[in-house]
């Protein structure tokens, strides 16, 4: 497993972002039961950062908390065959690890999201990286009990890490 995390702001955290990224990305993985060694690359960026992204590849003009790229088409969530199939597109050749995507995290919306919602930040840049991660997995949120599915599964995540919302 392997993550490379850039930090393109002068934003320092009380917590370490790279274990944290490293905890929950693993936590995601056992969970979907992903068959493969895999990386993921994570950019913290700001919320003027964010929206430009936000822009161009959504064509939404304001900042948002997560942007999540996934380097796989599934048939379903965490159907991993694909990858498989398309083995050139989808591994590095150096690593030989799968390569699920990109995730850009507004360090802005980090620290307003865990303010506003009253826990710590920690949590909520975790709660963001599982988000994140599922999406890298096929998962979305665009119906009702898609929704329901992925909040069930980022709260298993971070309860199974003990990061709560206390």
């Amino acid at each position: 497993m392997t993550f490379y995390v850039e930090n393109e702001t002068e934003v320092e955290f009380d917590f370490s972002v790279e274990d944290t990224v490293r905890d929950v990305m693993a936590a995601v993985l056992d969970s979907e039961d992903c068959p493969f060694e895999s990386e993921i690359n994570v950019l913290l960026t700001d919320n003027a950062g964010i929206h430009q992204f936000n822009m161009q590849y959504r064509q939404i003009d304001r900042p948002t908390d997560v942007l999540s790229f996934p380097n796989l088409s599934y048939e379903s969530p965490s159907d991993f065959e694909n990858a498989a199939e398309n083995e050139a597109d989808c591994f590095n050749p150096e690593t030989g690890e799968l390569v699920l995507g990109d995730i850009i995290i507004s360090v802005d919306k980090v620290k307003e999201q865990a303010q506003n919602y009253g826990h710590s930040e920690k949590r909520e840049f975790a709660f963001l990286v599982a988000h994140s991660m599922l999406h890298l997995c096929g998962y979305d949120h665009m119906e009702e009990a898609e929704a329901k599915q992925m909040e069930d599964k980022q709260e298993s995540i971070l309860s199974k890490l003990g990061i709560t919302r206390g």
